[in-house]
């Protein structure tokens, strides 16, 4: 198994001999040229907005300076992926309406801009110079000192040659002994990259990183924002269905009866035929769109509920069903469509798919759990992942926090069981 940051890498013995050495180079190179830009970027936009601070523009300048950290953690993140593959969130909030003015009021009020900030001032006043410094030296300290028989055969003649400008050398034997020191320095470089880099990435990833606070209040906003979309789903999917219901089908009940009082009146002949067949197929249309109005969201969930939802489910299941769901609450749209559509989607499987001859679906409300589970007594060997929806079942629950459990050995029998956390509507019973 390869490592998945320079930390592991360090650790195993094949290092100096990977690519992590290179990688921990390239992160330093891109973080102090980052620092030295944002220096620069800095100094420019304080000169320039305290010179213009008297005519107003130079203001806007200024409060750019609070927004450097934003493009500054952008860049480490990026960088980040050289020497860690483990992710770094981005906690900052989508601005709640479209515009400059809602963006700047978002970012100038989360806790992880000032973070942002913070980190990128700390890196273009320490830890820039450190970075540069560090390959500057790691680099050509061990390559001066590789070099020195070169240096020696040419540029000294054999005769003597400064290494590092520190001291001379007079001999081949000194020469190569250099050489030797620059393998040993090379190796020692080389893991003192890897230890700087995985420091540097380290604190970075605790300065921009979000808190425990903040990662809670995004998951919040996002179980929110999960539920909306839910609500509004389901409202899309109830207006659809009301639409066809009184809309559609109450146009094809006219088409249908005008086509049948016509086909009576017609005579015999070629066109009573065609509208003998236009009636049948006005009427097998009809069917098909009651059908489908049942799928999107069936009445007979709406007006009594669960349990006889599932009821209605078994009787018109092409296996016999054994129905032991003892339900007497109500509960949100979302939560009864969910549980209805995973027992309409299993009982369609197991006609399909099983070889069974039988089926049974149980379950009730207890300690804020609503729980269904659907069996039948099939060849078993049903999976997850073999594209029979179970899959797309397991999503649709988890929407509502819920969870979907299979069991199902070869040879049968298969058991689905839907676990959803929920409190039934008031004044249900």
């Amino acid at each position: 198994m390869s490592a998945q940051n320079v930390w592991q890498a360090l650790a195993r013995p094949g290092f100096l001999l990977s690519g992590w050495p290179l990688r921990s180079i390239g992160y330093l190179i891109a973080n102090g040229l980052t620092g030295l830009l944002t220096l620069v970027v800095a100094v420019l936009l304080l000169s320039a907005g305290g010179l213009l601070a008297v005519v107003v523009v130079g203001i806007p300048l200024l409060g750019a300076i609070a927004l450097l950290g934003l493009p500054v953690a952008a860049v480490e993140r990026w960088s980040l992926q050289m020497i860690d593959a483990r992710p770094v969130p981005d906690a900052h909030r989508i601005p709640p309406r479209p515009g400059l003015t809602s963006w700047l009021r978002t970012r100038f009020t989360e806790p992880v801009t000032w973070r942002e900030l913070g980190y990128a001032a700390l890196l273009m006043i320490v830890l820039w110079p450190i970075d540069l410094l560090a390959v500057t030296l790691g680099v050509t300290v061990p390559l001066a000192l590789l070099a020195t028989p070169l240096l020696l055969a040419t540029v000294g003649e054999g005769e003597q040659v400064n290494v590092l400008k520190a001291y001379a050398v007079t001999s081949w034997s000194g020469a190569f002994a250099a050489c030797a020191a620059g393998v040993l320095a090379v190796a020692a470089c080389a893991y003192g990259f890897g230890l700087l880099a995985g420091s540097r990435g380290a604190l970075a990833r605790v300065l921009i990183t979000p808190t425990g606070s903040q990662l809670g209040k995004r998951i919040t906003e996002l179980t929110r924002s999960r539920v909306r979309l839910v609500d509004a789903f389901e409202a899309e999917r109830s207006r659809i269905e009301r639409d066809l219901h009184d809309g559609a089908q109450q146009r094809l009940v006219a088409l249908t009866m005008i086509l049948g009082v016509a086909r009576l009146d017609a005579p015999a002949g070629p066109l009573a035929e065609q509208l003998t067949r236009a009636h049948d197929e006005a009427g097998m249309v009809l069917v098909e769109l009651r059908e489908l109005i049942r799928g999107i969201y069936p009445p007979v969930l709406t007006d009594f509920g669960l349990a006889e939802a599932v009821d209605d489910l078994a009787a018109r299941s092409a296996i016999p069903v054994d129905v032991s769901l003892t339900v007497p609450q109500r509960f949100s749209r979302p939560i009864e469509s969910t549980v209805y559509f995973v027992v309409s989607e299993a009982l369609s499987n197991m006609a399909k798919h099983s070889g069974a001859d039988r089926g049974a679906i149980s379950g009730g409300y207890a300690q804020g759990r609503l729980t269904v589970s659907i069996r039948d007594n099939g060849r078993g060997g049903a999976d997850i992942d073999a594209g029979t929806g179970l899959l797309g079942l397991g999503d649709r629950v988890s929407v509502v926090d819920g969870r979907l459990s299979l069991s199902s050995p070869p040879g049968g029998p298969t058991r689905i069981v839907v676990e959803i956390p929920c409190q039934p509507l008031p004044n249900s019973e």
